[in-house]
């Protein structure tokens, strides 16, 4: 069930190339049950900033905490205004949002999960239900260089990770679909899971098709309204037209006509 609630920020990391992480915590009441991994957030800007509020997806969600991460590139008014704010400071936030990532993986069974810039963001909530359930997790996590590696480490406690820049400034020079662990793990993985710049996600689509692997994708679509009024997130799918904010951001590439 969607929620309206009023959250305060409880520690704020600024991270290299734009990038902040910031937690946020319920002073009352209780996170909403059954968060799921590749679910979204609406955030109300600061001071209204901006009219409308801005997506972001769930990084983290800590029962134990009562508190969600968000991983926020600034990028515009909407997240520079979120991401100005401090420690002690409230965030207007409605939750949960969108269809998240499979998680009832058979125990035994293997994710690849592939991640880029921000897109990454998502898959590391993923990475810790999936891992809880006895999956083998492996991640492929590219950038444009190395100093947009933000938060490889926090994966590192879920999965075997597997880095990709573009300049070869760290780990194997090129794009995720050069990746060892995804040339590998192609054929056998039980799903592959992905999120990121979609020319990326279309590139990794068109590998798992050939390879007739299970593949899904979050979206990123401008998810204004974050509930299906505005028609900002339209994508074309083999059944019509659909937001991406409702009957996403999560797809199986079986329902896309990319």
């Amino acid at each position: 069930m969607k929620k309206h609630l009023n959250f305060k920020i409880t520690r704020k990391q600024q991270l290299p190339a734009g990038y902040y992480i910031l937690e946020a915590a319920l002073a009352d009441g209780k996170l909403p049950e059954g968060i799921l991994p590749g679910q979204f957030v609406e955030i109300k800007t600061p001071a209204n900033a901006t009219m409308l509020r801005r997506p972001i997806s769930i990084h983290f969600a800590d029962y134990t905490r009562n508190s969600i991460s968000l991983l926020i590139r600034t990028v515009g008014k909407g997240t520079e205004a979120i991401c100005a704010l401090g420690e002690g400071d409230s965030l207007d936030i409605l939750l949960p949002l969108g269809n998240g990532f499979t998680t009832d993986l058979p125990k035994g069974s293997t994710a690849v999960l592939v991640g880029g810039g921000v897109g990454t963001a998502p898959l590391l909530y993923l990475a810790s239900i999936l891992a809880g359930k006895g999956v083998e997790v492996k991640m492929v996590y590219g950038a444009r260089t190395a100093r947009e590696l933000v938060v490889a480490d926090a994966f590192r406690p879920y999965c075997h990770v597997e880095i990709t820049t573009d300049d070869g400034t760290a780990g194997t020079p090129g794009r995720v679909t050069d990746s060892r662990i995804f040339r590998e793990e192609l054929g056998s993985a039980t799903i592959v899971q992905c999120c990121g710049p979609a020319p990326m996600m279309k590139a990794v689509a068109k590998a798992c098709r050939e390879a007739g692997a299970e593949c899904e994708v979050s979206l990123e679509n401008m998810m204004a309204c974050g509930l299906g009024a505005c028609l900002c997130c339209v994508e074309k799918t083999v059944k019509g037209n659909v937001c991406v904010c409702t009957e996403g951001p999560v797809f199986n590439i079986k329902q896309l006509t990319w």
